[in-house]
């Protein structure tokens, strides 16, 4: 199911920012890497809350809020790159944050669908 998918990938894609930030802390980059350690490692979370969600209306929450947890650190990573923080690094850390969020919008709308 996809779901596992969304659940491993939001893992890996959490180390993947936690690596990034102690990299951005060694460089003394101190306001995005809080930034983006957060809403970077919030997607996993919310997606995790959403296994033991209050009903479907409270699942479709939490996967809208890793949603947009994801596009704020999809923010971050570009202005990373555009302020040359971080370089080649940026197209993998972004292909798997646009990857997450395609998982999210389709598991968000196939739960609408199944509402109807």
């Amino acid at each position: 199911m996809s779901e596992s998918k969304l659940r491993i990938q939001s893992m890996d894609f959490a180390v993947s920012i936690i690596n990034l930030v102690k990299c951005l802390k060694e460089k003394r980059e101190s306001i995005i890497s809080n930034q983006i350690g957060r809403s970077g490692t919030s997607i996993g979370a919310n997606i995790r809350e959403a296994q033991y969600a209050h009903g479907k209306a409270d699942f479709i929450s939490k996967l809208q809020i890793a949603l947009k947890e994801a596009n704020e650190t999809g923010y971050w990573l570009e202005l990373l790159f555009k302020t040359n923080y971080i370089s080649e690094e940026y197209k993998t850390l972004d292909s798997s944050c646009t990857s997450i969020r395609v998982m999210l919008i389709s598991s968000i709308n196939t739960v609408k669908e199944n509402l109807k």
